[in-house]
């Protein structure tokens, strides 16, 4: 595609939490090499119940089921982004850029899997599709993850820190002139774990949290797993929290609010100690950042430290804005992912790109 000064596009989101499908139309604007944005239009298709049972047993799933999956969650992902662009009637798109949906996440065996990103998705839509970011990345010895740091860079870079609080949580920040990212923990994957044996979504706010104690022989155990003693790159997916912190949360016998208000302690306390400066001003947003008892435990291990919380369009749907930036400078065939974050052996341009 011929580079040009602005782009009408839609970015597509699945995250680890299973909020649902987030979708955002963007008009993008480049003009002397700095990059704006406007969001026209934003919204969250939830996952019914059969589905948020399927994706969220699917890392469980032989490799046939797992192909049978793709090829059926790319049809659904196709009619929810019809019914958006129909809902809204948008015309003259330049891109559809999608992220898909996360399966499998595992770059030490130089395997990822986002579902959704087959190639009839473009047919379907009828429009070009740009997705499939992560998986070229760990092809070049990167953890294809995480992404959104070159959008942290180019579209937020007055904060000295970017976090994003969903099913995981991950921060990037500039450092001797490079951008180093990476996920410090578990976040919504645990959180609303708990509160769905309430039969709760999630804990409103954090007001469940906040009425229970911390366990400090769990808080420790957490506190003590391998992964936080690693340096970065580093990232996580689905199966850590399956196959490590659950069953050491599970090992405990102790009330669903106490371990609520103990991992929350923990994310807390993981955040704090991954941020080399402990001042400054961090963009706080995802799922989490609703979460005030959350923010309140991360702000008391950081006292030093100014927390924004953005308007809900930039809070709710950054990503979705981030991973169709991906795109575009894809369509660009500009570097969209940095080998400072993920240690691939190069920066790279990321993505498969589907024309109609």
């Amino acid at each position: 595609m011929t580079k040009k000064d602005n782009y009408h596009v839609l970015g597509v989101m699945s995250g680890t939490s299973l909020d649902g499908v987030d979708l955002a139309q963007i008009h993008f604007t480049i003009i002397d090499n700095q990059w704006s944005f406007d969001i026209i239009q934003s919204e969250t298709i939830a996952y019914n119940g059969s589905w948020l049972s399927i994706l969220k047993n699917a890392v469980t799933f032989s490799h046939g089921q797992i192909q049978e999956l793709n090829r059926d969650y790319t049809q659904l992902l196709s009619s929810i982004i019809l019914n958006f662009v129909s809902k809204h009637k948008i015309e003259n798109l330049d891109a559809i850029c999608s992220h898909g949906h996360t399966i499998l996440h595992q770059p030490q065996d130089g395997f990822t899997l986002q579902i959704g990103n087959l190639p009839e998705i473009a047919n379907l839509l009828q429009q070009t599709v740009v997705c499939d970011f992560r998986v070229q990345d760990i092809k070049l010895g990167g953890q294809g993850a995480p992404l959104v740091p070159i959008g942290d860079q180019i579209l937020f870079s007055s904060y000295n820190y970017c976090m994003n609080l969903g099913g995981f949580s991950n921060v990037s920040f500039a450092e001797n002139g490079k951008r180093i990212a990476f996920d410090i923990s578990p976040v919504n994957t645990i959180l609303n774990f708990y509160a769905n044996k309430l039969n709760l979504e999630y804990d409103d706010k954090g007001a469940i949290a906040r009425t229970g104690e911390v366990d400090q022989l769990l808080l420790e155990q957490l506190n003590a797993l391998e992964f936080y003693q690693k340096k970065h790159p580093k990232s996580l997916g689905f199966e850590f929290v399956k196959e490590v912190v659950l069953p050491i949360m599970e090992s405990f016998d102790i009330s669903i609010k106490n371990k609520l208000a103990t991992f929350i302690e923990h994310v807390a306390t993981q955040t704090a100690h991954a941020l080399p400066k402990k001042s400054g001003t961090l963009l706080a947003t995802g799922g989490g950042a609703y979460n005030e008892y959350l923010i309140e435990r991360i702000q008391h291990h950081l006292p030093k430290l100014q927390i924004i919380i953005p308007e809900n369009k930039i809070l709710e749907y950054k990503e979705a804005v981030i991973f169709a930036l991906l795109g575009v400078l894809k369509l660009r065939d500009e570097v969209n992912v940095l080998s400072s974050v993920t240690g691939a052996s190069r920066d790279h341009s990321s993505g498969i790109i589907y024309p109609i």
